[in-house]
Formats: structure tokens, sequence, C-alpha cells
């Protein structure tokens, strides 16, 4: 009776230390994750849908063979290898474009997975859909051409600015005039690039963007020498990845990633890629990252302590 306890007591010690060798993928072989949402999805077709804007340098545009780059996908290809990681299987990446008229709608109904570009992460959001750590901080500033005296929002009194449709620079931008008692013509256009040209051809006196939106686009459009970014910050805000709510599992993958990123300098090289390198146009936008960035990303480093 001893020798058979203490035999069975041997085979549990074998079994215990042969589950400590074994790796993560060996342990998920024998005891399988159940999924559900949309790495379920996934797993099951192969296939995880990015959407991705194709107008909003440097998060996310098309380069001059019309592939999808920016910031932005870069990050969301940290995702995708997390991903594969946790399926222990190669996906294929289709992309999808979307407008800031249709992200959230086509993040909603399932069309896209994971949105890579430049959307804030607001209260009102959150209550369709979720969002990664913070990728990026920034504000609503002027565009104006020169030599406009146009340098801050008082300025705008009896002026017409043009907004993005979709945008929270298009919801916000009106309740600062009112705030202000401004009387504002407010003009808007699909993209940022019609609000863009909406300026260019003088049926606006400013343009209402994020600071580095507006830098990005005349880095790309190479025109610093006819449009000047003016005035202070009139809101602030915190990009972000939007993917479904109400998808734990999703949000957990999500959000290792973005640990393990800001854990090591992958989170800078991706950052300084399109902050100070050049562009795919030559262009460099020369942007540092700020001290509140770098706070941020290293608070998400440290979340897997």
């Amino acid at each position: 009776m001893v020798k058979n306890r203490l035999l069975a007591s041997l085979a549990c010690a074998m079994w215990l230390c042969m589950a400590l060798d074994a790796t993560a993928q060996d342990i998920k072989q024998i005891f399988p994750t159940q999924y559900s949402g949309t790495l379920k999805k996934i797993k099951e077709s192969g296939l995880i849908r990015l959407g991705h804007r194709e107008n909003s340098p440097p998060f996310a545009f098309l380069n001059t063979k019309g592939k999808a780059v920016g910031y932005s996908l870069d990050l969301c290809d940290a995702v995708v290898e997390e991903i594969a990681a946790e399926l222990g299987k190669d996906i294929r990446v289709e992309y999808q474009p979307v407008t800031p008229e249709s992200r959230l709608d086509l993040v909603t109904s399932g069309t896209i997975d994971l949105e890579c570009g430049s959307t804030t992460n607001t209260f009102e959001r959150r209550k369709r859909v979720a969002f990664s750590p913070t990728i990026f901080v920034t504000g609503i500033k002027l565009l104006v051409r020169q030599p406009s005296t146009i340098r801050s929002l008082r300025d705008l009194q009896g002026k017409t600015v043009v907004v993005t449709r979709g945008t929270v620079h298009a919801e916000w931008m009106p309740k600062l005039a009112a705030r202000q008692k401004l009387a504002i013509n407010f003009v808007t256009a699909a993209d940022h690039n019609g609000s863009f040209e909406m300026l260019a051809a003088g049926k606006a006196d400013a343009f209402a963007n994020d600071d580095v939106q507006l830098y990005g686009m005349i880095a790309e459009t190479r025109t610093a020498k006819q449009y000047r970014v003016v005035g202070d910050f009139l809101t602030y805000a915190d990009y972000a990845l939007m993917f479904r709510k109400d998808d734990p599992q999703f949000a957990e993958v999500v959000e290792r990633a973005f640990t393990k990123l800001s854990g090591t300098r992958t989170i800078r090289a991706i950052y300084d890629k399109w902050f100070i390198r050049p562009l795919p146009s030559g262009i460099r936008l020369n942007m540092p990252m700020s001290p509140h960035m770098e706070e941020l990303f290293k608070v998400q480093g440290l979340q897997g302590d």
C-alpha cells in the first residue's frame, strides 16, 4: 500500500514537472481556450478585417502605390501578431477603407474587426464601441491661408469654418462658438481632403481639425508656405484603435499587445518612423514624442508587471 502511494506521488510529481516545462502553446493544445465574439470569428475564418482611413496622415493614408500605411496601421499590425499568437495560427488581413461618417457603423455591424485611423475616444462613442489604450494625444487648432489675420477662435466672428462630417470637430466647434456667442458659419465636407479643398478654394476662412492632422496634410501636400496652423488648442483629444464593445476576450488581447509594445522600445521606433523620419512623400513632421505621451506609454508598459 505504501509502495503504491509512493509510486502515485512520484507520477504526480513527474506530471507537474512536465506541465511546468510545457510551453504556453502546449498547454493550449491540452486545454484549448473556448473563444467567443471576434476571436471566434477570426479563428474560424482565418481572417481579420482592418478598417483604415485613406487621407489621415500620418495615422492612416494611401502611399503612392495605393497601399494603406501609417502609424495606426503599424500598431494594428502588432495587435494582429498578438491575435495570431493567441490563436496559434496565421491570420490573413483584409483592408477596408472607412470614412469619418462610416467607421463606427462598420465596426458595430461586424464589417471590420479593428479600425486603424485617427479616431477620438469619447464618452458618447464608448456607448457604441470599445477602444484600445491611447495611441496619440492632440487637440483642435485652425488651419488658415497665408496671409490670413485669423489667430484665435474670436477672430472667426462672421467667418466661415469648414469641418469634416462624422468627426468630433463637427460636433464640438459649433458648441464652442455658441459658448463664446460667436456668429460663425459652419460648412462641412465628407472627408479631410474635401475640407482642405474648400479652404484652398476660398469657400472657408479656416479649417478646424486636430493639429497633428493639419500638419500632416500640409506636409503631404507640400504647402507649408501657403498655409499656417494657428491658435491655442480649442479642445484635447485621445486617439485610439476602435473595435466592438462587450467583447472581453478580444479587448484583453488588444490590451496585451499594447503592454508588450509599450514595455519595449518598439513603440518608440514606430512613433519615430511616422513623426520624426521622412514620410513617403519625403517630408518630415518633426514632432518629437511629448512628455505626456512618453508617460502614457510608460504606464501602459507597466500594466503587465
